[in-house]
């Protein structure tokens, strides 16, 4: 299953988070986003537990917990939406139909 987990400190680092979720099952995966320029963290993560059991018990006991001084938002990860759009080619103006 996996969880969003926000309102971390910027100097939050995955070995920190993986160790407090494997308190309540195994972990099968921690990503922190970070800033693309600077590399630091955006305060925000995901963390993928093994099974949805796991999960579940992760949002009922960590979520508004305080860490690091912080109250961690934790919940499941709703699915990504990935924005429209893209379509390649360009246009040189309106469409004419070929004659023959």
């Amino acid at each position: 299953m996996r969880l969003y987990v926000g309102n971390l400190s910027f100097n939050t680092e995955e070995q920190q988070i993986e160790t407090l979720f494997a308190t309540l099952g195994e972990v099968s995966s921690v990503r922190l986003i970070r800033d693309r320029d600077t590399g630091r963290s955006r305060g925000f993560g995901f963390v993928e537990m093994a099974t949805e059991a796991q999960g579940k018990a992760a949002c009922e006991q960590l979520d508004q917990q305080d860490f690091e001084g912080r109250r961690l938002t934790v919940n499941e990860a709703k699915p990504q939406e990935r924005s429209g759009g893209g379509g390649g080619g360009f246009s040189k103006g309106p469409r004419r139909e070929a004659r023959w």
